[in-house]
């Protein structure tokens, strides 16, 4: 028969399984559409808090029903509670989602519906707990399924799980120490009187779990020993559903759809294809010249014309522009394939294998190879460039927003959506109004966002709703976001100066992994879907299209000078070639048939892990103090664990392990029995010493049982407290 467990202790296992349950309701508020999470997790507690109670069924099920029905008036239902309006709204709920219900219709269920099963979820789950965290103990499936779920919302979603996996960790390793010693107490038919005395026995408990837990903090991680799923998945499920399918969950990686621009995505480190080169560079794909108010599109069509001999003739500089040429080799990982083709400014040729055919499409900066009339992605090909420098004072000769260029340019290149909010205009007047030229403005508006409160964010970024700017939304409401909030914001601030801007995609040099032998060796880049990346072009008579850089933490790989033989003019604001940004590279989400998603970017490559040795102190210390107190009051502990067992178990066996414990004891304190002693004349001397006759009164016993065995049953059920009163003058 199994003992009572005290309400203290299974109400501190239950509260270990409300706080795992809340890592499951947490991901919802992120994942799904929920807007009033705060109530759900209110009834939650009201439903564990029922249940910790032990209340009878006849008075839970209508308290938890009435709270279900009270959730749901605050929240959808008019008129007054239980009036005729509200009974009259709640039937005809009822019977339309039952008829949505029956027909299959998932989606036409009605907030109301959706939050009642929500609530009705909690409900059962509040009493499924109890059963299997306090009236069974297995807990430990439960625990399991949690970690799984944490671990695929953090892979294959925008939710972060990282702590939701530390909570969840600490939670169950005290959850799961303590169901198994209810079950030890159960098995032994230990009583919790002596629980109630000595709460000492959670401190080995707790000292475990703090020091896994720093000690797995503070360890090195290993990276990741598997390829990140979600590109695959995507791959394989690439356009399926057709236009308007799939959630907003976003993935990452280089995309086509930027109609909607916003909201979080997946990371994914895997590589796209790997870089020999000598300089460091933006890897161009494409430009969009339409900006909607909720992201980019194309004006046009593309127009694709072929190239021969691999030469290309794409001009987005102009001849005046200084130039170096380079050449740069590039292979793709795996079965990555862009179906485009990725280049430095300033390319000139590209050596392709012989059975492909390069299109180009001027317009957008678009270069599509082809096999057969088919688009293709070549595996390996070299392309040969004309890096270029561009002069500060030359850009700096064309004014403001005046400027010899194609009526075309201007047509296209400053398109603005009529909903445009005025005030983003307006904001951008007042952060160039101290600049007389074109590249003064330009880089006032590139700089403004580091020095204006905006902060660089992948995570919980905000969609704008139907009637909301996407850039109004990011420069006064959010002011959080990653590179298409400040690409876009900076290409848009522009326009409504009439400057020509346009919004350009791509990749960041990604990160070095091998460096050449000598200063004249090239080096080897390694390019992930973190790093695509988009930018912003402005152009300027005389030179061209020149890279503008907006994004926090990330700097302009464009080269600029000064013409010395001309007048030095103040150049503050000069961005010279830089080494590849500290900060780690952006990344832009891949395709998705989703509506509402797009192409982001993503902070990339993990930093080196620093151990914190500070924690492994602490660690160990807390180690050290916890193994120090057991090992100090280890006779404490034995002599608990015996005297139960004498109360329990009267044969010969126990007593005679109890009383040699004693003689050890005595030992430990500084009494050890002499080889030329009887066990009387130990006893005596102990008695002596302790001030008692108790150790004669279990000497004697002793005898009997071991030598006559012989019991007295009104000593038997004495002994065991004349022994426990002994061992505590001697352990005291």
């Amino acid at each position: 028969m199994k003992k009572q467990v005290p309400f203290l202790y299974t109400s501190l296992l239950y509260i270990c399984a409300f706080i795992l349950f809340l890592e499951w309701i947490y991901p919802v508020n992120q994942i799904g559409e929920v807007t009033n999470l705060t109530v759900f997790i209110l009834y939650t507690l009201f439903c564990f808090f029922i249940s910790m109670l032990h209340v009878k069924w006849w008075i839970s099920v209508p308290l938890k029903g009435f709270g279900m029905l009270f959730i749901i008036d605050a929240l959808y239902l008019p008129g007054v509670f239980l009036g005729s309006e509200w009974l009259d709204y709640l039937v005809m709920e009822i019977s339309y989602n039952i008829n949505a219900l029956f027909s299959q219709h998932w989606y036409e269920l009605t907030p109301t519906f959706r939050s009642a099963l929500f609530l009705l979820l909690i409900w059962m789950l509040s009493y499924l707990l109890y059963y299997w965290f306090i009236v069974m103990k297995r807990i430990f499936v439960f625990v399991l399924l949690t970690f799984i779920y944490l671990s695929v919302l953090d892979t294959f979603t925008a939710y972060d799980a990282d702590a939701a996996i530390v909570r969840t960790f600490i939670v169950s390793l005290v959850a799961l120490g303590m169901s198994n010693f209810y079950k030890l107490i159960d098995r032994e038919s230990i009583r919790f009187s002596w629980l109630k005395k000595a709460p000492v026995w959670m401190v080995p408990l707790i000292s475990v779990t703090l020091f896994a837990t720093l000690f797995g903090y503070a360890t090195p991680k290993f990276d990741p020993q598997w390829p990140d799923p979600v590109p695959f998945i995507q791959s394989a499920a690439e356009n399926a559903g057709g236009p308007g399918a799939g959630s907003a969950i976003q993935k990452v990686g280089y995309g086509t759809d930027d109609s909607r621009l916003g909201g979080g995505f997946v990371q994914d480190y895997s590589t796209v294809f790997q870089a020999v080169a000598k300089n460091d560079h933006y890897w161009r794909v494409e430009t969009k010249d339409t900006y909607t108010g909720k992201g980019w599109k194309k004006s046009s069509e593309p127009s694709f014309q072929p190239q021969q001999n691999g030469n290309i003739s794409l001009e987005t500089f102009q001849d005046s522009v200084e130039t170096e040429q380079w050449t740069d080799t590039v292979s793709f990982q795996g079965d990555k394939s862009l179906k485009k083709l990725v280049y430095p400014y300033g390319i000139k040729k590209a050596d392709m294998p012989k059975d492909l055919n390069l299109l180009l499409d001027s317009k957008f900066g678009e270069i599509r190879p082809e096999r057969n009339g088919g688009a293709a992605n070549p595996a390996k090909y070299s392309v040969t460039y004309e890096k270029p420098s561009f002069a500060i004072d030359k850009l700096r000769e064309v004014s403001g927003k005046d400027g010899d260029f194609p009526e075309e340019v201007r047509e296209r290149y400053t398109q603005l959506p009529t909903s445009l909010p005025d005030r983003v205009g307006e904001l951008a007047k007042e952060i160039t109004a101290q600049d007389d030229n074109r590249y003064d403005r330009a880089r006032a508006i590139e700089s403004y966002f580091g020095r204006s409160g905006f902060s660089y964010q992948i995570k919980n970024v905000p969609v704008p709703e139907e009637n909301q700017d996407y850039v109004d939304q990011f420069l006064f409401d959010s002011k959080a976001g990653y590179c298409d909030n400040y690409s876009t914001s900076m290409t848009v601030m522009l326009r409504s100066l009439d400057i020509p801007a346009r919004w350009v995609k791509g990749f960041t040099s990604g990160e070095v992994i091998r460096t050449g032998d000598s200063t004249d060796d090239y080096d080897v880049y390694e390019v992930t879907n973190a790093n695509a990346h988009s930018w912003v072009e402005v152009y300027f008579p005389g030179s061209g299209w020149v890279p503008f850089e907006p994004t926090q933490g990330f700097s302009n790989l464009a080269d600029f000078h000064m013409n010395m033989d001309e007048p030095e003019q103040d150049d503050t604001l000069e961005t010279p070639e830089t080494e590849e940004p500290e900060q780690e590279p952006e990344r832009m989400p891949e395709e998705e048939a989703a509506s509402d998603s797009a192409s982001q970017d993503d902070d990339s490559g993990a930093d080196g892990f620093q151990l914190n040795w500070w924690y492994v102190l602490a660690g160990s210390a807390l180690l050290a103090v916890s193994g120090f107190m057991v090992y100090r009051l280890r006779f404490r502990w034995k002599t608990i664990f015996l005297f139960r067992k004498l109360q329990r178990n009267k044969d010969a066996k126990t007593f005679q392990d109890a009383y040699h414990y004693l003689l050890k004891a005595l030992a430990h304190d500084g009494m050890p029995k002499h080889s030329d002693q009887t066990l009387r004349e130990f006893s005596d001397r102990v008695d002596a010493q302790y001030n008692t006759g108790a150790m004669k009164q279990l000497t004697l016993h002793y005898e009997r049982m071991l030598y006559k065995n012989e019991q007295y049953p009104e000593q038997t059920d004495e002994l065991p407290q004349v022994w426990k009163q002994l061992m505590r003058q001697i352990t005291s």
